[in-house]
């Protein structure tokens, strides 16, 4: 225990020891209501470092953590070791470096494994239904409302809003009718949509449309796989 105490208190643990404290106080005040998780997220922001995806406060608190752990460890081992005078100052210098590196190493992976994990239960994001092909559950669907069931990479099925695209208001979008979402209208949170002419064929991909050299639809390309998750549909 006292060899603890002394690994604590001295160089380099004292370095991490002093930012624990804060730590264990913050989270003190955010138990008993005086704070929250978030409050150094407006003030910060950790994405460049890699640590981006969680509050600024679990990031800290998990680099923290886990280098006062190293030091603690680095701090015993390096005592027995039995160093004296500048042998000792330069363990001391290394173990306050790879205590910094583990920390951060360790943090970044918890943070990537955590940000995995979110994303999967937050299911799929706009980007990802863009080009599918879903069916109208509505009793139509126009420039002002609309909303159609579509499956997503995952198999998950989702119910989005929809809206015709003004291009292709001829052909009207009505209950039980195909149509596939092409574009992602992020201020007004729907899908500009336009109509397909089949029916779905589930299991089945949507055929990729090749492009000729001025940048206008050329054909389409060969149809894909037939394990590919999205169904497969005709669109005008």
């Amino acid at each position: 225990m006292g060899e603890l105490i002394d690994a604590a208190v001295g160089f380099p643990g004292v370095a991490f020891t002093s930012a624990m404290a804060v730590v264990v106080c913050f989270w003190l005040l955010v138990a008993v209501g005086l704070g929250r998780a978030d409050t150094f997220d407006e003030d910060a922001d950790l994405g460049a470092a890699g640590l981006g995806g969680v509050p600024v406060a679990v990031a800290v608190s998990l680099l923290v953590g886990t280098g006062w752990l190293v030091s603690l460890a680095g701090s015993v081992a390096l005592a027995r070791t039995g160093w004296t005078g500048l042998a000792h100052a330069a363990g001391d210098l290394g173990l306050l470096a790879v205590s910094a590196l583990v920390a951060y190493g360790v943090t970044r992976g918890l943070v990537r494994v955590s940000t995995r994990a979110a994303r999967d239960r937050a299911g799929p994001s706009p980007r990802d239904l863009v080009g599918s092909v879903c069916t109208v559950r509505t009793g139509w669907v126009d420039l002002e409302s609309g909303r159609a069931e579509v499956a997503a990479p995952d198999g998950t099925v989702a119910v989005v809003e929809v809206r015709q695209d003004p291009s292709a208001a001829g052909e009207q979008l009505a209950v039980g009718g195909s149509a596939r979402p092409h574009a992602y209208y992020a201020p007004g949170a729907f899908f500009w949509a336009v109509p397909c002419s089949v029916a779905l064929a589930p299991g089945r991909a949507r055929p990729r449309t090749a492009r000729a050299a001025d940048g206008r639809p050329a054909g389409p390309a060969p149809a894909g796989p037939a394990e590919e998750p999205w169904p497969h549909a005709d669109c005008a």
